[in-house]
């Protein structure tokens, strides 16, 4: 595989990645270091170690995932985009502390949101009797620099606008949601 066409694969997977980091840091005042590792590493991590479970799969499973990944990938997106909206309208300011999306059940949700397209990618490079590591690692690694960035971004924006830009961030996750419900069906 040519490397511009890795990286190209690479970047086009971290892309939701980096979405939901952007709607996920609008909600923080700040994104402090401990937060941009957290989520930049999860993130990165499963985007990096779902390719390697897709091609282990192989051609046994490939049409059974195929057909519910966007699914999941959809329900797990609008449930934390949902929760972000009642969030935005419910919830006094203390609470964002103990709602941060880069700890916990959210930040493993993300994740695993994120990264199922990822377990497709493994499952196709298995049935071309591609190699998965140096794949695996490059989308890993432009992931967790793609998350990054998004945190820096939905940072900015959110002190900008506020409470508006937390509506903002869950309207974007469910988009995010639908976007992969609707170019799997």
């Amino acid at each position: 595989m040519p490397i511009w066409v890795l990286f190209g694969l690479a970047v086009s997977l971290a892309m939701d990645a980096g979405a939901v980091a952007i709607g996920s840091s609008i909600k923080l005042c700040q994104v402090n270091l401990g937060q941009m590792l957290r989520m930049s590493l999860s993130f990165g991590f499963f985007q990096f170690i779902m390719p390697v479970i897709g091609w282990y799969l192989g051609q046994s499973v490939a049409g059974k995932i195929q057909n519910v990944d966007h699914w999941v990938a959809f329900g797990l997106l609008s449930l934390v985009g949902g929760h972000m909206i009642w969030e935005s309208i419910h919830a006094d300011t203390e609470q964002k502390e103990i709602n941060d999306p880069t700890r916990g059940w959210r930040l493993f949700v993300l994740s695993i949101a994120t990264s199922i397209d990822a377990l497709a990618v493994g499952l196709s490079l298995s049935l071309l009797r591609i190699s998965i590591w140096l794949p695996s690692v490059v989308i890993g690694i432009v992931t967790a620099v793609l998350t990054a960035l998004g945190l820096q971004l939905g940072c900015r924006l959110g002190n900008a606008f506020g409470r508006k830009m937390d509506l903002a961030g869950g309207l974007v996750l469910i988009a995010l949601g639908v976007k992969i419900l609707v170019e799997h069906l």
